[in-house]
C-alpha cells in the first residue's frame, strides 16, 4: 500500500512540474532572431587564385573578398585588342583617303594628262581648220579627234581620282568603317568588364557567415561563393495562430524579450503580416498549435538596430504586447 501511495505521489509530482514547464514555455508568443541573408556569385568562370576574408568577418560594400585566376581573359583581351586596332585603322583610312604620296603621285598622272589633253586640242584645232581647206585628208582628221576625246576622257578620269583621294572614301565605306570599329570596341569593352570581375567585391556591408569553396577550386558562372548576412537587417519572426491575431495589428508597438542574454528586452513595431503557406516556416520551437486554425508569420522590426547588431541569429525570443 505504502509502495502504491509512493507511486501515486511521484506521478503527482511529475505531472506538476510537466504543467509548469508547459506554462513556462508559451509556443504561441515565441520566435526567432533573423537576418536578410545574401550570396556573392561569380559572373565568369574562374580558379580561385586569393581569398582575403574570414567566416565572421565583418565587411564593407566595395572590399574585395576573393581574386580569381582568369587567363582565358586575358588571352581574349588580347585578340580584342588586335581587332580594335585594325578596325580603327582601317576607318581612319576611309575616312582620311589616301596617303600624301598617294596623292603627289595622281597631282603628277593629272598634270602630265592635262599636258596631254592640251596638245591633242591643239592639234585638233589645226586640222579643223585645214579640213576645211580640204587640206588634209577626212581619215588624218578623224584619227587627231580620236586621240583628243582618249586624251580627255583619260584626264577627267585622273583628275575624279585625285578628288576621291583627297575626300576619302565614298559615304558608305565610311560608315562601314565605323560600324566595324564599333563592334570591336563593344567587343573589347566586354572583355575588360570581364577582367574585372577577376576580384570577387562585396556588393553591400555584410557579415560573412560561409566561404563555398578552396583555393584552387573552380567557380562556375551564378555559383555562389560567399554567403552572409546583411548588416543593419536583424529583426524578429513570430508564428502567431489565428485565435490570437486579435490582439496584433500592423505598426503596433511591441516589446521582445531575448532570454539568452538574461531576459534582455528590446522595444519594436510590427512592420509585416503575412499568412503561411508552410508548416515548416513555423518560427517557434515548439508548434504545438491546432491543425485546424491557420498560422500567421508577424516579423517585428526593432526600433533602435544598433542594440541588436551582435544578436545570435536563430536565437528564441518571445513577444510581449505594450
Amino acid at each position: 500500500m505504502k509502495k502504491i501511495n509512493k507511486l501515486i505521489g511521484l506521478g503527482i509530482i511529475t505531472l506538476m512540474a510537466s504543467c509548469n514547464q508547459k506554462e513556462a514555455i508559451d509556443p504561441i508568443w515565441m520566435g526567432k532572431i533573423e537576418r536578410e541573408d545574401i550570396s556573392v556569385v561569380t559572373k565568369v568562370p574562374g580558379k580561385v587564385e586569393e581569398i582575403l576574408v574570414e567566416e565572421g568577418q565583418i565587411v564593407h560594400k566595395g572590399d574585395t573578398l576573393l581574386i580569381l585566376e582568369m587567363p582565358e581573359v586575358g588571352a581574349k583581351q588580347e585578340q580584342a585588342q588586335g581587332a580594335l586596332d585594325a578596325a580603327s585603322a582601317q576607318y581612319e583610312m576611309a575616312r582620311k583617303g589616301a596617303t600624301s604620296g598617294q596623292i603627289k603621285q595622281l597631282e603628277a598622272k593629272v598634270n602630265g594628262l592635262k599636258q596631254q589633253f592640251d596638245f591633242a586640242q591643239k592639234s585638233l584645232d589645226r586640222l579643223t581648220e585645214l579640213l576645211q581647206d580640204s587640206l588634209v585628208p577626212q581619215q588624218q582628221y578623224d584619227e587627231v579627234y580620236a586621240k583628243y576625246i582618249g586624251a580627255q576622257n583619260q584626264y577627267i578620269a585622273a583628275e575624279t581620282q585625285l578628288v576621291e583621294a583627297r575626300e576619302g572614301a565614298r559615304q558608305e565605306q565610311q560608315l562601314m568603317a565605323l560600324g566595324q570599329k564599333g563592334r570591336a570596341q563593344g567587343a573589347m569593352s566586354e572583355v575588360e568588364i570581364a577582367s574585372k570581375e577577376r576580384y570577387v567585391i562585396a556588393p553591400q556591408d555584410m557579415s560573412i557567415e560561409n566561404i563555398n569553396l578552396k583555393i584552387g577550386e573552380l567557380a562556375l558562372p551564378g555559383y555562389p561563393i560567399v554567403g552572409g548576412y546583411l548588416n543593419e537587417s536583424t529583426y524578429f519572426r513570430f508564428t502567431i495562430p489565428e485565435n490570437q491575431m486579435g490582439e496584433i495589428t500592423k505598426g503596433k508597438k511591441v516589446s521582445v524579450s531575448v532570454p539568452y542574454k538574461e531576459d534582455m528586452k528590446v522595444e519594436g513595431k510590427v512592420a509585416l503580416i503575412k499568412a503561411l503557406s508552410s508548416y515548416a516556416n513555423i518560427a517557434t520551437a515548439y508548434p504545438d498549435f491546432d491543425n485546424q486554425q491557420a498560422l500567421f508569420e508577424v516579423k517585428v522590426m526593432p526600433t533602435d538596430h544598433t542594440q541588436v547588431n551582435d544578436l545570435i541569429t536563430k536565437a528564441s525570443v518571445s513577444l510581449e504586447l505594450e
